[in-house]
């Protein structure tokens, strides 16, 4: 694909500049700065359209000059995913927000994509109503959520965002508003788009629906020490049909005694299988934690005999731990995500900190086998390659897979980031069919997408 400006210096680039401020307007389109960029990759511009129409517009000049768009919400997950080939217009969907009108107790809203998701909570929360998505990226928009397949605690019960989609607009590469929903072939491919980091179509507004805000939310919570002990809790924990709202861990990689196992995790100790893995358990706790929600008599009883089950170590407490809706990664670190039936979830925390050589950092969904996980940023890019490579080998095994998210330069360049990916073919057909110029975010999906 040819360039239609190499640099911001030349007459063609100033040309563009000056086309992008008669659609944006004159605060709402500039040459983008050093802190304008994408996994990496330094954007040329940075659009900042106030209307569906004028990002239409936007689309339709990258178009007749032959320049990539990649979309940004609040940037809270710009280095997710694989850095795209070139970045010419970052386009901007802060301005694109706002909370369609909707009667009071309605079962759906319709929400622009640049809309904060702390905002749309607030406002809800004001008629007692909230959206079941609670994503852990502070600041994210709806619209960053979706793109990334961002998803936080409450999926275990509600399923991701993207499940409670109702319909979706979004803008296609050549600039021409799409409705999605509306039947199975609409949501089929409102879906589609969710995690396609803006490679398929920039999102404008999605429709999800609406539910009304929990009386009561409890949390009860247990030490534990190690991916066997979780794997018996969560098993106990899902038998009982205490019908919870989320189930989350924390295994840290911190310091700190540990203490002699007893029952069936000390025979699982001793069994030949866990030979030579004993100094690499975690060394301090970490912590299970169950959210229950609905009515206050309800809940109390549900907690009450979740407590039970988890033994005088349990507390209950009215509010979340510090932990939850939080990542165990840092800037700078390779982020993984791990999915993996909830059976095989010790089989794979164990598979990493072997691999690794030492405890690891874990933190996510227990109760669904959707974990993320830290490896340092300095480790060097060979031994992530190793490291990942032992984890999807034992991964491939059990219907798992582990993913990068993010990753530091030198590792990208060597790591592929997302592994095996059975719906590869059907991913490139989509991208043809609503990319065919490879105009959108290209090199942000697998494959090279």
């Amino acid at each position: 694909m040819a360039a239609a400006a190499s640099s911001t210096d030349r007459p063609g680039a100033l040309d563009i500049t000056r086309r992008l401020t008669e659609i944006c307007g004159p605060p709402f389109a500039r040459f983008a700065g050093p802190a304008d960029e994408v996994a990496g990759r330094p954007a040329r511009w940075v659009a900042v359209p106030g209307r569906p129409a004028a990002a239409a517009e936007v689309l339709r000049l990258a178009a007749r000059h032959d320049l990539t768009v990649v979309p940004r919400g609040a940037g809270t997950k710009i280095d997710w995913g694989a850095a795209p080939d070139r970045v010419d217009i970052l386009l901007d969907t802060g301005r694109l927000a706002g909370i369609g009108h909707e009667p009071v107790g309605a079962s759906t809203a319709e929400v622009g994509a640049g809309t904060p998701l702390r905002a749309v909570q607030a406002t809800l929360e004001r008629t007692g109503q909230r959206l079941a998505l609670d994503a852990p990226s502070p600041g994210a928009t709806l619209g960053g959520v979706l793109a990334a397949g961002e998803a936080g605690p409450l999926r275990h019960r509600h399923g991701t965002p993207c499940d409670q989609l109702v319909g979706l607009r979004y803008l296609d590469a050549d600039g021409e508003l799409v409705h999605a929903g509306g039947g199975a072939p609409g949501l089929e491919l409102a879906r589609l788009l969710c995690g396609s980091h803006g490679a398929l179509g920039v999102l404008v507004s999605a429709t999800l629906r609406v539910q009304a805000a929990p009386a009561r939310r409890v949390w009860v919570t247990r030490p534990v020490w190690t991916p066997l002990e979780v794997h018996d809790l969560v098993r106990t924990l899902l038998a009982a049909r205490l019908d919870p709202a989320a189930v989350e861990l924390d295994l840290p990689a911190g310091a700190g005694s540990r203490p002699v196992p007893r029952g069936r995790a000390a025979a699982m100790a001793r069994h030949p299988s866990m030979t030579g893995r004993a100094s690499t358990g975690p060394a301090a706790a970490g912590s299970l934690a169950v959210l229950l929600e609905g009515g206050p008599a309800d809940v109390a009883e549900r907690a009450e005999r979740l407590a039970a089950l988890f033994g005088d170590e349990s507390a209950t407490q009215q509010g979340a731990p510090g932990w939850w809706r939080r990542y165990p990664f840092a800037p700078g670190d390779t982020a993984l995500r791990i999915e993996v039936p909830i059976t095989d979830l010790h089989a794979a925390v164990y598979a990493l900190r072997d691999a690794a050589g030492a405890p690891v950092p874990v933190r996510g969904s227990a109760g669904l086998g959707v974990v993320h996980a830290a490896l340092p940023g300095a480790l060097p890019a060979d031994r992530v390659a190793a490291i990942l490579a032992a984890v999807r080998g034992v991964l491939l095994a059990r219907k798992g897979r582990c993913v990068v998210l993010a990753a530091p330069a030198p590792v990208r360049r060597v790591v592929d980031l997302w592994g095996e990916l059975a719906g590869l073919a059907r991913l490139r057909e989509a991208k043809e069919h609503l990319d065919p110029h490879h105009r959108l975010a290209p090199g942000r999906l697998p494959g090279g997408l």
